[in-house]
């Protein structure tokens, strides 16, 4: 099964927890309503089906573990499928209410060893297909950062196509990965009714699909050089307090293989110039 990535709510232990994963914890809204099965302004709100469908699971801060048994669990209280079942390893779709990043974690205790995915303010989506199903804590965070990881499933592959119609092994394929796996955007040769294509297109497809591309770097964006006759693209994992950020990419120095590291903007073919912000 695919590693992946999202977003969380913590509340509990908030300066270990910070440390530990690279984020900065925070506290729930204090306006947000008790549970009650009903999704209000400031809660974080889990949905037993796909589609914001079923019965409602709502929170106000983050949650380390949902418990498994009843009486014990964190449940679905709203009318609907799923009603009193316990939340753990039970929800399908979430929508984020709150101020912040949300992200939920395939395993408890906030533990980002494995797969996880990152909600921004607003969002109201399926959970990913890792996700689904299998959601074990949520936490509320601040300053997202996505750790360094070659999870690209077609390592080694360098002939025929994704199933994002991009060529295997390339550094666009490699992005289009991230951007599901990571970020949670279907993202495809196609998205937004512009054409993909090569690396070096990318900077102009996101402007005519309607998608924010800007001069400075953040993590989740896709990095892009226009250099070189195809251009390059690569992740941004994270960005550094002197202004140096930090990215994962395919087919840069050794071909059809990963490599993670520290670059700055510019227009060198070292550097990155453009960066697409899909959420």
């Amino acid at each position: 099964m695919p590693r992946i990535t999202v977003r969380v709510l913590s509340a509990l232990g908030a300066s270990v927890l910070g440390a530990t994963l690279g984020v900065l914890t925070i506290a729930a809204p204090a306006q947000a309503a008790a549970r009650d099965g009903v999704c209000d302004t400031g809660e974080f709100c889990y949905y037993y089906n796909s589609d914001h469908a079923g019965s409602i699971s709502d929170h106000v801060g983050s949650l380390a573990n949902y418990g498994s048994t009843q009486p014990d669990c964190y449940e679905f209280r709203g009318a609907g499928a799923g009603q009193g079942l316990c939340v753990k390893n039970n929800a399908a779709s979430a929508w984020n209410r709150t101020g912040n990043t949300v992200r939920v974690y395939y395993n408890s205790d906030y533990d980002a060893s494995y797969a996880y995915q990152d909600l921004a303010p607003g969002a109201k989506t399926n959970l990913n297909a890792t996700l689904k199903n299998n959601n074990a804590s949520h936490q509320l965070i601040s300053g997202t950062s996505y750790p360094a990881k070659d999870d690209y499933p077609y390592k080694g592959q360098s002939s025929g196509t994704d199933p994002w119609y991009f060529f295997k092994g390339q550094c666009t394929s490699f992005a289009a990965w991230a951007l599901q796996s990571r970020v949670g955007v279907p993202f495809h040769n196609r998205y937004g009714g512009a054409l993909w294509g090569n690396a070096g297109d990318w900077a102009a497809a996101a402007e005519r699909a309607g998608v924010p591309v800007h001069n400075s770097p953040k993590a989740g964006d896709i990095a892009v050089s226009l250099g070189g006759s195809y251009g390059h693209i690569a992740f941004v994992t994270s960005v550094n307090a002197n202004g140096t950020f930090e990215v994962d990419e395919y087919n840069y120095n050794v071909a059809v293989a990963y490599s993670h590291r520290t670059v700055s903007v510019g227009t060198a073919t070292n550097q990155f110039s453009r960066f697409i912000r899909f959420t």
